[in-house]
């Protein structure tokens, strides 16, 4: 029986390789730049919608699309995954530690580049330093649906990665701003109403509450979750995808 430690080992040597862990570092490092070169060219004002922009949805999602396609898609198209799926291991714990990586990668690089921009616009004399805690303490769990999603598609198609972008593009950078109702399907907009409730900001008209933000997430999560386990068993079952 195969343990979740040499799962996760294994995801982890997967998703770090040299090119790929630059770029995401790179990408988290954009929002402290931007801000820090906003601040060095004038008096610019740094307000706690820009996390919004700047992180939760510029930054955040990318990372964990990368990262989520990533972890069960490659082996997928590779064909490796056949080695660990032979082996008497649950579907679910399978799932679960893969997920756990992705959820955590994501985390690691987007918590510290949202509390990282709040003290560089803290220095520049906006006082939002608390507000980057908060919104990188919800951008780690909005990480971890996003992150768990993406996973989940990748066991579906070999184009997740093109999928999770229309989505992030199309669903959450558009139509979840003009119609009301698609923001309970919204990952991005969960994640904000975390945000907010941590950063005790009141929510615009027609936002979601804290409530429903928290549900959205879990839901997401387990949501995928159970949806990648089917998935992989049902790829066991047929042998040959």
């Amino acid at each position: 029986m195969i343990a979740r430690a040499p799962i996760v080992a294994v995801t982890l040597r997967g998703l770090l390789d040299r090119k790929r862990t630059w770029l995401m570092i790179a990408l988290a490092a954009v929002p402290v730049l931007l801000v820090g070169l906003a601040a060095g060219f004038g008096d610019a004002q740094i307000e706690p919608s820009d996390f919004d922009s700047l992180i939760v949805q510029l930054v955040l999602p990318l990372i964990a699309l990368v990262f989520g396609t990533a972890a069960i898609g490659s082996e997928l198209e590779e064909g490796t995954i056949v080695y660990l799926l032979a082996k008497p291991i649950r579907r679910v714990r399978l799932v679960a530690a893969k997920g756990l990586v992705v959820a955590g990668l994501t985390a690691a690089l987007i918590a510290p580049a949202a509390i990282l921009t709040g003290v560089v616009a803290g220095i520049a004399g906006n006082d939002v330093a608390s507000d980057g805690v908060a919104y990188g303490i919800a951008a780690a769990i909005g990480g971890a649906a996003y992150a768990m999603l993406f996973m989940t598609i990748s066991t579906f198609t070999s184009r997740a990665l093109a999928i999770g972008l229309a989505y992030v593009m199309l669903w959450e950078g558009v139509l979840a701003d003009l119609l009301e109702g698609t923001r309970v399907l919204s990952v991005r907009q969960g994640t904000l109403a975390v945000a907010r409730e941590l950063a005790g900001e009141e929510p615009p008209d027609g936002a979601i509450a804290f409530e429903q933000g928290v549900a959205i997430l879990a839901a997401v999560i387990l949501a995928s979750a159970a949806l990648a386990t089917w998935r992989m068993s049902r790829y066991q079952l047929r042998g040959g995808d």
